[in-house]
């Protein structure tokens, strides 16, 4: 028993000493598992994380999801409102995302007005659902010139360990897939809009991207799908977007620019398209 209870307070001692080391030394931490081709998860550097896709888990929302990406989870919400068009563009609605890291979800943020990371997240969300085509804001119209949708699509990470982009984008179509709205018609006369409570019919959905996110760090490793441990000693973060079909949407990259190997932009896509194709193919099947 004395053996028994001495090994145990060694491996603590262990422990201890090496998670005082990661946080003391964070770059030089990651530098040794990467030497062997391991990270600190246990992965391999280019193996993604489990992930998981739960619909209708707000029934006060027009369509909801919960998306785990590991340890990271957000949850979406699709509230609908009716609105007027914009002048200019009188038979299109409007599809407004965003996306809140409160300090709930990590240490790393705090209480207060949203972060630039959450506003920077929200904007390259919303660029990749406009410019995917997810929803057509035409098919929001329920009058041209006098009505329309608004979809207003709220995340909310509630626990973070990086890569919340890939994890939120899931969400947030997984979201609008799920969502329903109520037959709409606009009343000429009384210059009011009426909506059925009994029938409601679902979003028209086109593409379904599915975002991929790696790392470069050191200008010779690319880490797939990167923790909130990794985040912060990466140079480049790239984000590879795919459709339904496996096509390429659009790749985005944030950092210093890409060092090393010229073709690195070239095996992140070819990678994201192998994930897609192996796990994620079907992750909006469910919806």
């Amino acid at each position: 028993m004395a053996a028994a209870s001495s090994s145990s307070s060694s491996a603590e001692q262990d422990a201890l000493k090496a998670l005082t080391f990661q946080r003391l030394h964070p770059k030089t931490y990651l530098e040794r598992f990467l030497a062997e081709d391991v990270r600190p998860d246990g992965r391999n550097l280019d193996e993604w994380r489990d992930v998981s896709v739960i619909v209708d888990s707000i029934s006060t929302a027009n369509g909801s999801a919960l998306v785990r990406l590991g340890s990271t989870t957000v949850v979406c919400g699709v509230k609908a409102e009716i609105a007027e068009p914009e002048l200019d563009r009188p038979e299109h609605g409007f599809l407004v995302p965003n996306l809140d890291l409160p300090a709930i979800c990590s240490p790393k943020f705090k209480p207060g007005p949203p972060t630039d990371e959450a506003q920077v997240l929200s904007d390259r969300l919303n660029e990749v659902l406009v410019s995917s085509g997810v929803v057509s804001t035409k098919s929001l119209c329920i009058e041209p010139g006098k009505a329309v949708w608004v979809l207003y699509v709220d995340a909310t990470c509630i626990n973070y360990d990086g890569n919340a982009f890939d994890a939120t984008l899931l969400a947030m179509v997984a979201a609008l897939k799920s969502t329903t709205l109520p037959k709409a018609t606009y009343n000429e006369d009384t210059k009011r809009t009426i909506c059925s409570r009994k029938v409601h019919e679902p979003l028209q959905i086109g593409r379904l991207p599915t975002s991929f996110s790696f790392g470069t760090f050191d200008g010779t490793h690319i880490l797939a799908d990167p923790t909130s441990f990794e985040e912060p000693l990466l140079d480049t973060t790239i984000s590879v977007v795919v459709d339904e079909s496996g096509g390429l949407t659009s790749v985005m990259q944030l950092g210093l620019g890409i060092v090393g190997a010229d073709d690195v932009l070239n095996k992140c896509i070819d990678a994201a398209k192998e994930c897609w194709l192996d796990t994620r193919r079907d992750v909006y099947g469910a919806t």
